[in-house]
Parts: structure tokens; C-alpha cells; sequence
């Protein structure tokens, strides 16, 4: 079950930009109970997931020919102010604000690190368009309004999503150094979850989620018998 939340949660953001997919790591369960006595070790074992972890491989650069578009080439993330703390995200799909700050379209606003604290937003000043550069610099009217803060982590292991597209780093050790990464303007980073390699495992999981179903219904209908068939015996 829990392997089908994972799968049917990766189909269903095949569209979401910057979605990076989830993967189970399995390992093996031995109840005390099945210990064989001639061997000592366990004489049947289950496999469970220990784990789910992130594939944060690079999906590829859609063009959309939208100004307020950015996609990250090469690992690292876009730093935003979310409600409780930094987030990091790849989802370069930008909206301005009715205040005029750079945002996700989930409203967190993008870190400016040419503000005084590094964390004040890009205020944009007018309505006119802005220009990206490929280090993060956001350009309007001629002016330098502000620059991304852009960051890589020497491991991902930390890093906890925040609904669909965002991460939390949940280790204050593994601290997020400056990325060398390319952003361009007009583009966008698409899922990376492989649309066909994951519907086939899905059906696979449910296929087998099924025969255990049976399987579970057949020894549930043994014991039963096998109580009728004591009970008449005693009789």
C-alpha cells in the first residue's frame, strides 16, 4: 500500500514542474516468532519499506517563452522564505505579487542576496518585464533589482519536501553552499518521474497487492475449515 501511495503520488505530478520523484528502499522483516531452531536465523522474512527517498535527478527544460519562467540547469535550488523557515525549490514558475515581490506560484517569496540580511525579497519597481541572467540576476528598466539566491547541499539525504515542490532541510549541519548552476529565462525544469517505467510498476504493485489478497483470503478460509473440521471430530 505504501508503495502504491508512492507511485500513484509520481503519476500524478508527471506535470508538475521541478517534481522530483519518490523511490522505496526496501529491507527485510523477521518476526521473533519464525526463528528456525536447527539454523537459529529467522525462517521467513517480509519485505518492507524502511525508507522512502527523493530522486532528485534533473527533468528536462521545457522553452515557454514566459519572462517570469526560470529553470535550473544543473544541481541546485532557488532559496524562498517559507512560513516556518527557508525552502528550497526547482519550480521556476514565477508570479510577481500584487506588493511586487518575485514569488513561487505558492506565494514564497524568492531571497534576494543583494538585500542587507540576504533574505529580503526582489522588489520589482514597475510593470515592466524583467530580464534573468544566468547567475540570477533580475534586471528591470536597466536596474539591478535583486539576484536569486541559489544553493546546492553536499547531501540531499536532509532534505524533507514541503508539499510538491519544495524542501525543508531538516539537518542545521548540512548547511546549503552557492551553486554552480545555470538559470535560464523562458524556460521550465518538467517532472522527472518516467511516465512509462512507472505506470508498468504500478501495475505491477497492484498485481501483487491482489495475489496477497488471496492469499490472505485462502488461509483465512484453511483456518476456518480446519476449526469446523476439530469441532465436528469432538463432537
Amino acid at each position: 500500500m505504501e508503495s502504491l501511495d508512492l507511485l500513484a503520488n509520481n503519476l500524478a505530478n508527471t506535470a508538475t514542474s521541478g517534481f522530483k520523484r519518490d523511490q522505496e528502499f526496501y529491507g527485510l522483516y523477521a518476526s521473533a516468532e519464525s526463528e528456525d531452531p536447527m539454523t537459529g536465523g529467522p525462517s521467513a522474512t517480509l519485505p518492507v519499506i524502511q525508507r522512502q527517498w527523493t530522486d532528485f535527478s534533473q527533468g528536462l527544460l521545457q522553452v515557454t517563452g514566459n519572462s517570469l519562467d526560470v529553470a535550473l540547469n544543473g544541481g541546485g535550488f532557488i532559496a524562498v522564505n517559507g512560513r516556518n523557515g527557508t525552502l528550497y525549490t526547482r519550480n521556476g514558475s514565477l508570479q510577481i505579487m500584487h506588493t511586487g515581490e518575485l514569488a513561487t506560484q505558492d506565494g514564497f517569496v524568492l531571497r534576494n542576496v543583494l538585500s542587507q540580511d540576504g533574505k529580503g525579497p526582489i522588489q520589482t519597481t514597475s510593470g515592466k518585464p524583467i530580464v534573468i541572467s544566468s547567475d540570477g540576476t533580475v534586471v528591470q528598466e536597466g536596474q539591478t533589482i535583486g539576484q536569486m539566491e541559489l544553493v546546492a547541499f553536499r547531501s540531499t539525504d536532509s532534505l524533507q519536501k514541503v508539499g510538491s515542490t519544495c524542501f525543508q532541510n531538516t539537518d542545521v549541519k548540512n548547511l546549503p553552499v552557492a551553486a554552480s548552476v545555470e538559470v535560464q529565462q523562458g524556460k521550465l525544469e518538467g517532472s522527472n518521474v518516467p511516465v512509462a517505467e512507472a505506470a508498468m510498476r504500478l501495475v505491477g504493485v497492484m498485481r501483487q497487492f491482489e495475489m496477497l489478497q488471496k492469499a490472505i483470503s485462502v488461509d483465512g478460509d484453511m483456518n476456518t475449515k480446519s476449526i469446523q473440521e476439530v469441532a465436528r471430530v469432538g463432537s
